[in-house]
């Protein structure tokens, strides 16, 4: 089924759309054009939804607002899309699902309508960065591309303007993926740790989670990271796995070889790109690479993947270079919020750091996490709920030597507090380990006020 039939099919139809987020508002305007009857539910109110509420509202839609949002869901509505964050499994979800109305997404929706070729990353950490990287390296070589899912513009909107010889790259998360129906054409999974667990009810419905992105298309190409033990075992799922390994020499896949990324297909070798010519500081971001050409070798050159490495300059809120001040180099880290991805971080850098870490806490354990603070780490500034769990983390490690620990309640504090820790020849990095959630929005809310204060040294 294409855009303008799906369209056609939903004339008259009751439909809900519960959380008004940066996905559903175009996703409304879809409905909306296709003549659906629909109705937004939130718990915020009008005031705070402000612009979308007013704009939605002229074109016809009918709001449930407040705290008992999800209790207002009429009981003739005949289609639910909700919000990525939500569970399927909520009462009421499951209660209007037994009356008969199909729940589903604007991903799951934007999967059944995409027209053309679509590229799906995913993972604990990294997924952004080789989301990005995928797209340049398209776009370089070409390719009209679309980037979204969880970076980008929402792209249901645009899904009536595809053409079959496009490409679509997508950054998806377990929240998305959890009920998905629909799988990519070409799948990456970057690496699985322990995350989202207060989201989830285990580990395994999270690594579950994970799999939707290839599970439903048997002829789905898989990317695979080899060095992560949870990923290499997803090769025994699909037909058709691609391995890519930092850490082994592989005989088939990606691997890295005196220095030099190499592709191995059929017993045939070639040299891709140089470590060295890679921009973006660390060896996670070696791993990111590998992960993008794997999911990019059949039609991209090696020209391109080499000029994407020498001018690809990163992606905001990834070990973003702040300011040198005083001699203090300042990173913005902000979108580590995982211990493994604040590890790799720590990692990155040839030299003890001050780091800023702590935030919501998302039920991770942070006993591995408190060693690598030891061994990489010369005074660390804690703040955010989960300050308690990573000072005695830190403390109880086995290497624990006597690093300075400092506890802020004020963000500006905590940056100010390393500021005064940092000498001239130090780098002090904002590389929490954990969610925003308690002070902010989100981690670019986290990230951007981190540099404003920065800034204004």
């Amino acid at each position: 089924m294409n855009a303008s039939q799906y369209k056609k099919s939903i004339e008259n139809k009751k439909i809900s759309v519960v959380g008004v987020g940066i996905s559903n508002v175009p996703l409304i305007k879809f409905l909306l054009e296709g003549g659906a009857k629909v109705t937004a539910h939130d718990k915020r109110t009008a005031e705070q939804l402000g612009d979308a509420y007013n704009e939605l509202k002229l074109l016809g839609t009918e709001f449930m607002l407040g705290e008992e949002y999800l209790d207002s869901i009429p009981k003739d509505t005949e289609v639910i899309f909700k919000t990525p964050g939500l569970r399927p499994d909520v009462s009421q979800l499951v209660a209007a699902k037994e009356k008969g109305a199909i729940i589903t997404s604007e991903m799951e929706l934007f999967f059944e309508l995409c027209p053309c070729e679509i590229i799906a990353v995913t993972g604990s950490d990294g997924k952004t960065t080789t989301t990005s990287l995928i797209g340049e390296m398209l776009k370089k070589e070409g390719y009209n591309c679309y980037i979204g899912g969880n970076i980008g513009k929402p792209l249901i909107g645009e899904v009536e303007n595809m053409k079959k010889d496009d490409k679509v790259v997508l950054e998806l998360s377990s929240f998305q993926l959890f009920s998905m129906k629909h799988s990519a054409d070409i799948a990456v999974v970057t690496n699985v740790t322990p995350n989202h667990l207060d989201w989830h009810k285990d580990f395994d419905e999270y690594v579950e989670s994970k799999k939707s992105i290839f599970r439903n298309n048997k002829n789905c190409r898989v990317v695979l990271n080899y060095d992560n033990e949870i990923t290499r075992d997803f090769a025994k799922c699909t037909e058709n796995p691609m391995y890519f390994s930092r850490q082994n020499d592989l005989s088939q896949g990606l691997t890295l070889t005196d220095g030099k990324i190499v592709l191995k297909i059929n017993g045939e070798e070639e040299e891709v790109i140089k470590a060295e010519d890679i921009k973006i500081p660390g060896v996670h971001n070696i791993e990111n690479y590998m992960a993008a050409i794997g999911a990019v070798y059949p039609f991209v050159s090696t020209k391109t993947i080499e000029y994407t490495a020498k001018n690809f300059g990163g992606v905001p809120h990834r070990i973003e270079l702040v300011r040198e001040f005083d001699g203090v180099r300042y990173y913005n880290d902000s979108i580590a919020s995982s211990p493994a991805r604040t590890t790799a971080g720590l990692k990155s850098f040839g030299q003890k750091v001050v780091l800023i870490a702590g935030g919501y806490d998302k039920k991770i354990p942070f006993d591995e996490f408190g060693s690598v603070v030891n061994q990489h780490v010369k005074e660390l500034v804690l703040i955010g709920v989960t300050s308690k769990k990573i000072e005695d983390a830190v403390r109880n490690a086995s290497n624990f030597e006597g690093i300075k620990i400092h506890c802020e309640t004020d963000f500006k504090d905590a940056i100010n507090r390393a500021r005064k820790c940092a000498k001239p020849g130090d780098v002090v990095i904002l590389s929490p380990a954990c969610a925003s959630f308690d002070l902010f929005k989100n981690f670019e809310e986290r990230g951007n006020i981190f540099k404003e204060i920065v800034n204004n040294f």
